[in-house]
């Protein structure tokens, strides 16, 4: 029994120490695991860091300084030091002149209104001056800049719109009002304006005219003495857009002026003007005016070759005409301001319409000579002594039509050219030597009322393209 006892603790000794043996041996490769493990990391890590280095040297957001709006000791504020100062007066106040130099990007030319006389624009104003009461410490020599919020707590000048009807400062998505500070207190004010303002059109050769229309900017408070205000870069100063374009108008300049503005009750005061001038395009007018005007005046000439006794041919024509061309007439007045003065599209539309009435009242006239030839022929066929032997003429149909008779039988009817008669010969063929001595003169009289419509087909068309010449050499 003694014996199996020592077998079996024996066999525990084995295993224990097999035991402490592998786990010896498992610690002393760990360790050695660790030591090169820390020898071969080294290195790497000593060129992680320098390459890290590198890539703050190499990198300019790196190298930004601090965020400096992270302490409280250094707000805007505090660093421009505006509690400091009084900025509800001008910089340099009691001295001489504040220069404010401006310039301008037009970014559109929205619209021009003939009837309001006005035209909208879109532009970007900027104000350069020096304030030295914005001058701050900077050792980078770098601006600042801030939105709309500092605007208010700082001078700025006092710009407005002369003449002008409506403006606003865009805001979407925020106000469109930039400020930025130099370090010597150089001021950059900026902001997005949109301005309908007043623009005194001149209509007397619309719609071959030019029209020139200013917007006038100034100072509001602030006379010659106290500011003074110019172009930054002279002409250079306004910039325009090269895609701005009109439906009606071709824009031919932008140009920029300076001059004095004098109230009797403030003084003289600097006034910038943005000019820019506006040709009109014709075509549109060409097809809705004159091209309409025209074809009714030529129109009306066709009744010159319908038979004077159509009269329900001829009278419809001319009243159509004369409605057509007062259509006309109504439809371009309405787009316009109610001026006093005539206009060049007034000119052309009224000789126009003279024309056409003209067409009617010669109608009117030739009617009215025809009918007098009748009576006339009625009481020469009564007077006659062979009167009861001339075939009677034909009375006037209820739709104002007749036939002329044949040659008769006792005198000579004849006829010119062919057409229709121009002269009545009557010569008694019989009676007695007193009835011929009574009436050895012919009875002659002249039928001219068709020759009224001929003369008409060639001094009508003659007279309208003689005026269309003189109009255009002028207005063109």
């Amino acid at each position: 029994m003694l014996t199996v006892h020592k077998m079996h603790f024996s066999i525990f000794l084995l295993l224990w120490g097999w035991i402490l043996c592998t786990e010896c041996r498992v610690h002393r490769q760990g360790k050695e695991i660790h030591e090169v493990y820390k020898k071969g990391s080294r290195p790497q890590r000593q060129r992680r860091e320098a390459h890290g280095e590198g890539h703050k040297q190499g990198s300019p957001i790196l190298k930004r300084s601090p965020d400096i709006t992270k302490s409280p000791l250094t707000k805007s504020e505090q660093l421009l030091r505006i509690d400091d100062h009084d900025f509800s007066m001008r910089p340099g106040f009691g001295g001489p002149a504040i220069p404010v130099g401006v310039d301008v990007q037009v970014e559109s030319l929205d619209s021009i209104s003939e009837v309001d006389m006005d035209f909208t624009m879109t532009l970007y104003l900027r104000h350069y001056w020096k304030d030295e009461r914005l001058s701050f410490p900077s050792t980078n020599n770098q601006s600042m800049t801030f939105d709309g919020r500092l605007v208010k707590k700082i001078w700025v000048p006092d710009m407005f719109f002369v003449h002008s009807k409506r403006s606003f400062i865009h805001d979407t998505t925020t106000d469109n009002v930039m400020l930025r500070v130099q370090p010597d207190g150089k001021v950059l004010y900026s902001l997005r304006v949109t301005v309908t303002a007043m623009c005194n059109m001149d209509f007397s050769r619309f719609p071959l005219d030019t029209q020139t229309c200013s917007l006038e900017i100034e100072s509001y408070a602030y006379t010659e003495d106290d500011l003074m205000l110019y172009w930054k870069n002279g002409n250079d100063s306004l910039k325009t857009d090269e895609r701005i374009s009109l439906s009606q108008f071709l824009i031919q300049e932008f140009h920029t002026t300076t001059k004095l503005a004098f109230y009797s009750s403030t003084g003289w005061y600097n006034r910038l003007y943005i000019n820019f001038t506006l040709r009109r395009h014709i075509f549109f007018f060409l097809l809705q005016t004159y091209f309409p005007a025209t074809l009714m005046v030529m129109l009306s000439w066709v009744s010159f070759w319908i038979d004077r006794r159509a009269v329900p041919a001829r009278v419809p024509l001319g009243i159509t005409t004369v409605l057509t061309m007062s259509t006309i007439i109504t439809g371009v007045n309405a787009s316009m301001p109610r001026v006093s003065y005539i206009k060049a599209v007034d000119i052309y539309l009224w000789v126009s319409f003279v024309f056409v009435f003209l067409s009617v009242l010669e109608y009117a006239a030739v009617n009215y000579l025809t009918t007098v030839q009748e009576r006339k022929e009625r009481k020469l066929r009564d007077k006659l002594p062979c009167a009861c032997s001339l075939p009677q003429p034909r009375t006037m149909m209820m739709d104002g039509s007749y036939n002329d008779g044949d040659v008769n039988e006792l005198g000579h009817y004849m006829s010119e050219n062919g057409d229709k008669q121009d002269r009545m010969m009557v010569q008694p063929a019989r009676g007695s030597e007193r009835g011929r001595r009574k009436n050895q003169r012919y009875v002659s009289m002249r039928i001219d009322t068709h020759a009224i419509d001929k003369y008409s087909r060639i001094i009508f068309p003659g007279a309208y393209i003689l005026f269309n010449l003189i109009y255009w050499s002028i207005f063109s």
